[in-house]
C-alpha cells in the first residue's frame, strides 16, 4: 500500500483531545459565502483606496522578518502613551462564533478569522462588517494582504488557510473567492500558521493533528510529514513543494494492538515563514517527530531556497524528540503507538525573527518549547551564537506562539503552565548581539482560593508584541499587560476576562488570552480575548480596541 493510499483510507479522528492538546479544531464542510452575520452591523459602501499604503499590521509578524515590532511611524504609539490606554470599543461575535486568529489591520480595515469557519472584514474605526467569507473549517491563521503581481495588479488579495488544509485567495475589498487549494490530502493535515506573500509566490506552511490521532491504539501511526508549499499567488498553481522529512514513510512494525506502524513522520510546521531577501531563503522552525528514530530535521530551524524550495541548511536543536499525545511519558498504560524512545515534545512553534546587529551581521532569534531562546547565525548554516534558558519548558511550553524584537532586544515570554502558579508565566528581554538577559519578570500574583486555581496559573503562551518603549504580553488569566522595555516594569494592564458592552449590542465576554498577540496600528491597540480552540481555558467572543486617553 502506498503512502497516498494509506492517507486516503485513514478515518478522521476528532475528539476533544484534538482541540485541547494541539491548539486546533475541526468542523464539517460548509459552502463559501459573503453574507455578513445578521447580528452584526453592515458598513455603508465606502471607497476602498489602497490598503497597502499607510499604517498597517499585515499578516502574522508585521513585516517579512517576523519581528512583531511596530515602529512609531506605523503604530502611532510609544511606551509613554501606553499608561493612558482606555477601551475605545468592544465588538461581540454572534453566539457560537469565537475569534481564532490575530487581527490584520490594513487600509482602515480589520481582517480576522473566526470559528466555526469565517473570515470577516471589519471597519477598523467602528467594527461594522464589510464582508464575511465562509471557509470550509476554522481559520486560525492571520490574514495576509498583498498584490500577487506587485504594483501592476490593481486589486489586492487576502490570503489565509483553514483547519482542513485549504488555502484561500479572496478579493480584499469584496471577499469574492478567487482560488483555493487543498494543500495536503492527508486527513490530519492542517494550516495553522499564516501564509506569506513575497515576489509573486505564496508560501504555505503545513502542520497536522496526527500526533493526537496516534493516541488511538487502532490508529496506524504515522504518515504525515511537515512541508512548505509555494504557489503562484495570482493563479494558485503549485510552484514547488518541500517535505521537511525527505524519506516517504514505510511500514515498520505492528503495535501491541495489531495496528500497522509507519515511519518516519512528523516535523509539522506551526509557524509563518520568515523571508530573507538578501540571502534568497526563507526560515522555518519545525516540530517534533512522531516516530522513532526521530528525523534529523525535527525540532530544527531550517533555511529553504525561495525560488526552488531546496533545503539550504538545517540546524537541529533537540535531537531524538519523538512524541505523540498519548501519555507516553507515563510508566503505566502508555499508548500502543508510543515511540520506542519518547522525547519531550520541544517543537519550534514560533517564527524565527531576522534582525541586523550593530556590526552589520545578522541573527535569527527564536524561542523553543524547551524554554530556551536561541540566537543563530544565518551566514553559518544556523550556528549557535547564543542561548538563554528563559523558562522550564514542557509539552505546553516554554515559549510557544511568538516572540518580538526591536533593534536591540528580543522579548520572549513563557507558558510553563504544567508547573503550576509558582513557575508559569514570565517574560524576558535578551540582548540580540550577546544573548545576555537584560531583565526577566514574572506576572504579578493574583488572589486565588487555591494555588491550583486555573486563573492563578498565568501562562504567557500568547504571541508577544513590541512598540518603542513597551512590550505587550497576555496571560491565560485573561489579563493583558504592557512592560517597559527598559526594566520590565508593568506600565499598564487590563483584565479582559469579563462581560463587555459592545458596539453591536451583542452579549460578549472575554476569557483566556492565548495564540494570537495584540496588534498596534495608527494609535490603536487591537486584541481578541477568549481563544477557545486551545488547552481548555475560559472561552470568549470579543474583539477589543484601545486608544490612549487625551492628556
Amino acid at each position: 500500500m502506498t503512502h497516498l493510499e494509506l492517507s486516503r483510507r485513514i478515518v478522521n479522528w476528532s475528539l476533544p483531545l484534538l482541540a485541547t492538546v494541539l491548539c486546533l479544531g475541526m468542523l464539517p464542510d460548509r459552502a463559501a459565502a459573503q453574507t455578513p452575520p445578521m447580528e452584526m452591523p453592515t458598513c455603508d459602501a465606502t471607497p476602498f483606496g489602497d490598503p497597502l499604503v499607510g499604517p498597517m499590521w499585515n499578516g502574522w509578524g508585521a513585516d517579512s522578518a517576523n519581528s512583531r515590532f511596530q515602529p512609531e511611524s506605523a503604530g502611532g504609539m510609544t511606551g509613554s502613551d501606553v499608561p493612558r490606554l482606555e477601551l475605545a470599543w468592544a465588538l461581540g461575535f454572534p453566539e457560537g462564533q469565537f475569534v481564532t486568529s490575530q487581527p490584520t489591520v490594513v487600509g482602515g480595515r480589520i481582517y480576522i478569522g473566526t470559528g466555526p469557519g469565517g473570515v470577516l472584514s471589519l471597519n477598523a474605526a467602528t467594527g461594522c462588517v464589510h464582508w464575511e467569507f465562509r471557509a470550509q473549517a476554522i481559520v486560525r491563521t492571520a490574514v495576509t494582504i498583498g498584490r500577487p503581481n506587485g504594483p501592476a495588479q490593481v486589486r489586492p488579495l487576502a490570503f489565509f488557510g483553514d483547519l482542513q488544509a485549504n488555502v484561500y485567495a479572496v478579493d480584499a475589498e469584496t471577499g469574492r473567492h478567487l482560488w483555493s487549494k487543498r494543500v495536503d490530502l492527508h486527513p490530519q493535515a492542517r494550516i495553522t500558521a499564516a501564509p506569506v506573500l513575497f515576489d509573486g509566490l505564496l508560501y504555505v506552511p503545513v502542520s497536522s493533528l496526527e500526533e493526537a490521532a496516534a493516541a488511538r491504539p487502532s490508529y496506524e501511526c504515522c504518515t504525515f510529514r511537515g512541508k512548505v508549499i509555494a504557489y503562484d499567488a495570482a493563479t494558485g498553481q503549485e510552484v514547488w513543494r518541500t517535505f521537511i522529512i525527505e524519506q516517504e514513510p514505510v511500514r515498520t512494525k505492528r503495535n501491541s494492538r495489531g495496528a500497522q506502524n509507519w515511519g518516519p513522520a512528523g516535523a509539522a510546521i506551526w509557524n509563518a515563514p520568515t523571508i530573507d531577501e538578501k540571502r534568497g531563503v526563507l526560515y522555518i522552525g519545525t516540530g517534533d517527530a512522531y516516530t522513532s528514530p526521530a528525523a534529523p530535521t525535527s525540532d530544527s530551524v531550517m533555511a529553504l531556497d525561495l525560488k526552488t524550495g531546496r533545503i539550504a541548511w538545517v540546524k537541529q536543536l533537540t535531537p531524538n524528540d519523538a512524541w505523540i499525545a498519548a501519555g507516553c511519558e507515563r510508566a503505566a498504560n502508555p499508548s500502543a503507538n508510543c515511540p520506542d524512545v519518547v522525547g519531550p515534545d520541544f517543537d519550534f512553534a514560533q517564527s524565527a525573527i531576522l534582525r541586523t546587529l550593530p556590526n552589520g551581521r545578522s541573527v535569527l532569534a527564536i524561542g523553543q518549547k524547551s524554554g530556551v531562546g536561541w540566537g543563530l547565525d544565518p551566514d553559518a548554516q544556523g550556528a549557535i551564537l547564543w542561548q538563554n534558558e528563559v523558562g522550564a519548558g514542557s509539552v505546553r511550553g516554554g515559549m510557544v506562539f511568538g516572540s518580538a524584537a526591536d533593534e536591540q532586544q528580543v522579548y520572549m515570554a513563557t507558558s510553563d503552565t504544567p508547573h503550576g502558579a509558582a513557575v508559569a508565566g514570565g517574560i524576558a528581554a535578551i540582548n540580540l548581539a550577546t544573548g545576555q538577559r537584560a531583565w526577566h519578570i514574572r506576572p504579578p500574583a493574583l488572589e486565588c482560593e487555591s494555588p491550583q486555581d486555573q486563573r492563578c496559573i498565568q501562562g504567557q503562551s500568547a504571541a508577544v508584541t513590541a512598540i518603542p518603549g513597551a512590550v505587550f504580553s497576555g496571560a491565560t488569566s485573561g489579563i493583558m499587560r504592557a512592560y517597559s522595555t527598559v526594566d520590565g516594569t508593568v506600565i499598564w494592564e487590563y483584565d479582559t476576562a469579563r462581560e463587555f458592552t459592545t458596539v453591536n449590542g451583542l452579549k460578549a465576554k472575554g476569557g483566556i488570552i492565548d495564540g494570537a498577540g495584540p496588534v498596534v496600528v495608527d494609535g490603536v491597540l487591537y486584541m481578541s480575548s477568549g481563544y477557545s480552540v486551545t488547552r481548555g481555558g475560559v472561552p470568549g467572543n470579543v474583539l477589543l480596541a484601545f486608544s490612549p486617553k487625551t492628556p
